[in-house]
């Protein structure tokens, strides 16, 4: 990281409010909103924040981030991992979709298949489907999570435990070097693992800022997933890992080869 004096700044701010602008960094600092952009950048790529719409905010650890903010993160890399993610669904298949905005992402992109059957715990994805006339939804019934209108608990996952579904599409908090899916949630986990089993193949829709990221909860390992769609490279040994666990990685967006 440079020695850019605002940079040690940007972080105090950020860690005694939470989240950090653009226009008031600029403001505060009285430079162009291109030079703040620039700033948390290079903070984003160094780790010490996290990039969201209008501005940054700090990476979690032991709590997620804002499901309004987590919208914000990386949009066009979800809309691309989506596209990849529903090109690999055919029509006339049963699919899962589970909590998260990249899932949200996949349910866009797939509006326009045909004679598709949705479950979910989701609700965010039942709401995105309603405008696909060729998709039957169904809704795994749970308690309410009003942050993110996910569906969570023993309710959803009994519901879940009634299907055998085509396909599984599963986001995740964070990803470790071991190749392990972690999340914040141990209800959701517990609802996660069970999507797994019960799915045929099971697909993972997580962009790279999910390396930069822990969680405490573990979800499952990437050798138990069919087909891993992100935008990055993998890092470390993780690509000839998953060569060797047959799991399939698609890099998707402007990253890819």
């Amino acid at each position: 990281m440079s020695q850019n004096f605002r940079l040690p700044d940007i972080l105090e701010i950020a860690r005694s409010e939470g989240k950090v602008t653009v226009d008031g960094l600029a403001e505060r600092f009285g430079v162009t909103v291109q030079t703040i952009r620039r700033d948390l950048a290079e903070l984003a790529d160094a780790g010490r924040l996290e990039r969201v719409h209008g501005g940054a905010v700090l990476p979690s650890g032991v709590s997620n981030i804002g499901y309004e903010d987590r919208r914000g993160l990386n949009e066009a890399a979800k809309a691309a991992m989506a596209r990849a993610c529903a090109r690999h669904i055919p029509e006339s298949a049963s699919v899962f979709l589970n909590i998260g905005t990249s899932t949200e992402a996949v349910a866009r992109a797939l509006l326009h298949h045909r004679n598709l059957l949705v479950i979910t715990n989701n609700m965010n994805v039942a709401n995105i489907l309603v405008a696909n006339r060729d998709c039957e939804i169904i809704v795994a019934g749970g308690a309410l999570r009003r942050s993110d209108g996910g569906l969570v608990g023993a309710l959803t996952t009994r519901a879940i435990e009634q299907f055998k579904f085509d396909f599984a599409v599963i986001g995740c908090s964070a990803l470790d070097g071991e190749g392990d899916l972690l999340d914040f949630d141990i209800q959701e986990v517990g609802v996660s693992q069970t999507i797994i089993r019960q799915a045929r193949k099971t697909c993972l829709v997580s962009d790279a800022s999910k390396f930069q990221r822990s969680a405490p909860a573990r979800i499952a390992s990437l050798s138990e997933i069919d087909s891993f769609f992100t935008d990055r490279p993998l890092p470390g040994d993780l690509a000839q890992r998953c060569a060797e666990w047959g799991t399939h990685v698609e890099i998707c967006g402007e990253a890819a080869p």
